[in-house]
């Protein structure tokens, strides 16, 4: 059993190997179907299915392991005793994601943009930024020390649009200093966050202790 499931551990990180390389292939991408990913992993078009389910379960298997990968790790956003700081470390935590995988999630949502069911998983990527956005929203709401003018429901709108990819793209394009890219591009898209919010930035508060 032990060596029957390493060979299936084995297959499915081949295919999924054979994913990225096909999203990373300028010419290849466009034509990113489960036949393309089962020839590159030189297995069989079942087995493809047999291990992802279906297009959605291996889309949906490549963005968690380019997570794991981009080591994005949002606890430290939700524990921090300042809800503020928390944000920030949200959309810092994203821009070094977006940075690790910058390619294949250029690629991935251009692909969205042409293929549905590419296109509904990274939707629904996104919709979890979003959840994660409102709930540290709400707690930005609780904390007396800040002055949110923002509706929760526009402030979630306008801060999912500064920690998306799109807007890191840009920023990382536009940024042509020395040192790390990431941090600085990160660093500078926090610095919307207290506009985004309504807040003004020059107002002083106590941390919370």
């Amino acid at each position: 059993m032990g060596q029957r499931q390493a060979a299936v551990d084995d297959t499915r990180q081949r295919v999924l190997a054979a994913a990225r390389a096909l999203l990373g292939d300028p010419s290849g991408y466009k034509a990113f179907t489960i036949d393309a990913v089962a020839r590159a992993a030189d297995v069989a078009r079942p087995t493809v299915y047999y291990q992802f389910g279906s297009k959605t379960g291996l889309i949906e298997a490549l963005c968690d392991d380019l997570a794991v990968d981009g080591r994005l790790d949002l606890a430290p956003a939700f524990s921090s005793p300042d809800p503020l700081a928390g944000l920030r470390h949200l959309v810092v935590g994203f821009a070094q994601f977006w940075a690790s995988q910058r390619l294949l999630t250029r690629r991935l949502r251009a692909l969205a943009a042409l293929d549905p069911e590419v296109g509904l998983v990274i939707a629904a990527r996104d919709e979890r930024r979003r959840q994660a956005l409102r709930v540290l929203i709400g707690r930005l709401a609780d904390d007396p020390e800040l002055s949110v003018t923002r509706d929760a429901d526009t402030a979630v709108a306008v801060l999912l649009a500064i920690t998306s990819f799109e807007t890191f793209d840009v920023v990382a394009a536009a940024d042509t200093s020395a040192g790390a890219p990431a941090a600085r591009v990160g660093e500078l898209i926090a610095e919307l966050v207290p506009g985004a919010l309504g807040i003004d930035p020059a107002k002083p508060r106590r941390l919370p202790s």
